[in-house]
């Protein structure tokens, strides 16, 4: 099964920050979503954090529940020594911002193909794991696939009893 890792705009537009409108874009992706497809790195949960209060100016408190709630939603990627080192150098050779950097480096630590972001480049690909815009108009193949349920399969009908067995008389 293909897994995904959430950047932070996403869970922010899922809070409420940019608006009504990409809160019910962001929670349409999300609810899509397989559970057990779906990873929030630590650094995402830490943005959103720091986001809710300085720019959505929520208590630290009600910040803290949105965190642990998108937490106890899905499994979350911890950033380790070697994710930092990814990333240092994933940001040197690509021009890549550095906390960008982290986020992509930790979702392909923890097998994500696809990395769900509105910031970073669409479609850049590193380490396995493509960089997608949930909001563009045209959807990622990956990604639709995802989104998309699995068609049922088509039931088959018993045709009826035959003529045959009935005689006239």
């Amino acid at each position: 099964m293909i897994t995904v890792a959430l950047d932070t705009n996403v869970l922010a537009y899922a809070e409420g920050v940019n608006g009504q409108t990409m809160k019910d874009a962001a929670l349409e992706v999300v609810k899509r979503l397989p559970p057990e497809a779906t990873r929030l790195p630590v650094q995402a949960l830490g943005e959103l954090f720091s986001l809710l209060v300085k720019k959505a100016g929520r208590s630290r408190a009600d910040a803290q529940a949105a965190v642990m709630s998108w937490g106890d939603a899905f499994p979350i990627i911890d950033t380790s020594a070697s994710v930092l080192q990814a990333a240092s150098d994933l940001s040197c050779a690509h021009q890549v911002a550095f906390w960008d950097a982290v986020m992509l480096s930790a979702a392909a630590d923890a097998g994500c193909r696809l990395l769900l972001s509105e910031d970073l480049q669409s479609s850049f690909t590193w380490s396995g794991v493509t960089v997608v815009n949930p909001f563009a108009q045209t959807k990622h193949p990956l990604l639709d696939a995802l989104l998309t349920p699995p068609a049922r399969p088509a039931t088959r009908t018993r045709a009826k009893a035959s003529s045959r067995g009935t005689r006239k008389r």
